[in-house]
């Protein structure tokens, strides 16, 4: 996406960006893109889906390992 386009991200870059600002690994130059074309409320949505899904899974593997170790 050019810098100088006026598109709103697309679902796509804005799961990247979650993903990326979740590991702390975001980019300044796509930080800068996301504040510029990025809605804030499709970023909180977002990283609030994420984060339920991160801990339902880490949730999941946990219980798994319990019961295959006999807990």
């Amino acid at each position: 996406m050019d810098d100088n386009d006026d598109k709103p991200l697309t679902l796509r870059e804005m799961l990247f960006s979650v993903l990326a600002a979740a590991f702390g690994v975001q980019s300044g130059k796509r930080r800068a893109r996301d504040f510029t074309h990025g809605k804030p409320s499709h970023f909180i949505i977002l990283g609030v889906l994420f984060t339920a899904v991160f801990v339902l899974v880490i949730f999941s593997i946990v219980k798994l390992v319990l019961h295959l170790a006999g807990v």
